[in-house]
């Protein structure tokens, strides 16, 4: 059963969405179904969602919100995004709690992964 005023899903643009599939598919084995070239669901990443085509993504820096997910293993994660083609747009650093990285995966958007 559903519960009310949870999330309960998350779209996020992506200036190539075959390229945000392969990428999330590749470095964290999240499942998709494609529903046309412009609409990608995702499953198995914690929250369901769904990529859609854009013409342009937001960063934190312009306002947007930044998805964070969570490793085991920071350095294994840092290896695999970048192996996978995504940009580190901020190295490892502490914050209170852990230690995070954020990068740009293939489509355009900023995420972070973070460890304690």
């Amino acid at each position: 059963m559903q519960r009310p005023d949870k999330i309960n899903y998350l779209e996020l643009p992506s200036l190539d969405p075959a390229a945000s599939k392969a990428f999330f598919s590749a470095v964290f084995g999240w499942r998709f179904v494609d529903y046309g070239p412009d609409y990608l669901a995702f499953f198995d990443a914690g929250l369901a969602g769904g990529f859609y085509r854009a013409s342009q993504v937001a960063t934190p820096a312009q306002g947007a919100g930044l998805v964070v997910l969570y490793s085991n293993d920071l350095a294994q994660s840092l290896a695999a995004v970048q192996a996978a083609g995504a940009v580190v747009v901020k190295e490892i650093f502490s914050f209170p709690g852990g230690r995070r990285f954020e990068f740009l995966e293939p489509g355009g958007n900023q995420l972070a992964i973070w460890s304690e």
